[in-house]
């Protein structure tokens, strides 16, 4: 019987880190680990002790390292300036450096928002301009992951809709939290405009690089340009609520007291390198979010 080879996941207790163990953990033998150890297949690990993660990763001897935790709410990276580079970039370098002393490959996960919205779209090679804390610490991570690891995948994600309630911190959930407490109305933006990516489509289509070995930097979306307020209508009619609730556009001043983090207008990648190579498997975006919706979400409103 061949022997599986093995990954170690830094940062996998989140809605990213349970798709990637839904989808790996058949073919390979996995160590997953997270500050947050809130399932049975996580240990604990906090990857900014650059001598902890270190030791556990040689420890275990991995085929490669994929580092995926990250802080992502945009308004905590701006008021935790120190803590956010700390976890989003210092951790980072320390991930590559110990892939590089190991002599593994890395995947890094970085995102759309590191472009400023100058445009309706952003391919693989549109320069990016980051706005903000959070999308400088994720290009800042890009940057050194490109320039010092020699066999590196880095891609990016759009929108993310994944984890289920209970990891899911993303837009689905905060609108379907809303329609749990019975909102009737709902208010959402209809100037921010970007791609969602479906956490488990995103994990097949790394697994798929890994096994043919094209390295290098890649978008990484659900097909389908949108924006927040297509997406919750959708999400309203996948739900067969049409008829129940609303959904109201508002402009991005509506929620500036709690959103006060500066996004891009638009965020939309377009799989521009995967297509190319013929190993884009992406769906659409609305074809995810009714299966998201069946899988994590079925008798959430009951």
């Amino acid at each position: 019987m061949k022997q599986k080879k093995k990954i170690y996941l830094a940062g996998c207790g989140g809605m990213l880190g349970e798709a990637f163990h839904s989808i790996f953990s058949d073919d390979y033998e996995l160590k997953c680990t997270d500050i947050d150890v809130n399932e049975p297949w996580l240990s604990y690990l906090d990857f900014r002790d650059f001598d902890a993660y270190s030791k556990d990763v040689t420890e275990f001897k991995p085929d490669y390292l994929f580092h995926i935790g990250a802080y992502t709410d945009l308004e905590y990276c701006e008021t935790h300036q120190n803590d956010t580079y700390a976890t989003n970039a210092i951790a980072v370098e320390n991930a590559v450096h110990i892939s590089n002393s190991q002599n593994i490959p890395i995947l890094y996960i970085s995102t759309a928002g590191i472009f400023d919205g100058s445009k309706d779209t952003f391919d693989d090679w549109d320069l990016p301009n980051p706005m903000g804390h959070y999308a400088r610490s994720k290009y800042a991570g890009e940057l050194f992951v490109e320039k010092h690891s020699p066999r590196h995948l880095i891609c990016r994600a759009g929108w993310m809709m994944g984890g289920g309630p209970m990891k899911d911190k993303k837009f689905i959930k905060k609108v379907m939290l809303q329609l749990k407490e019975g909102k009737k109305e709902l208010f959402v933006v209809n100037d921010k405009l970007g791609t969602p990516t479906y956490t488990h489509d995103f994990a097949r289509n790394v697994q798929l690089l890994l096994e043919k070995e094209f390295w290098g930097l890649y978008n990484m979306v659900c097909d389908g340009i949108t924006g927040r307020f297509e997406v919750a209508q959708e999400l309203i009619k996948v739900l067969k609520l049409e008829n129940e609730v609303k959904v109201t556009p508002v402009s991005s001043e509506f929620w500036e007291s709690e959103y006060f983090a500066d996004r891009p207008p638009s965020e939309r990648l377009i799989n521009r390198k995967l297509d190319a190579r013929g190993l884009n498997v992406m769906r659409d975006w609305r074809v995810c979010l009714e299966e998201y919706i069946d899988l994590y979400y079925k008798n959430y409103l009951k």
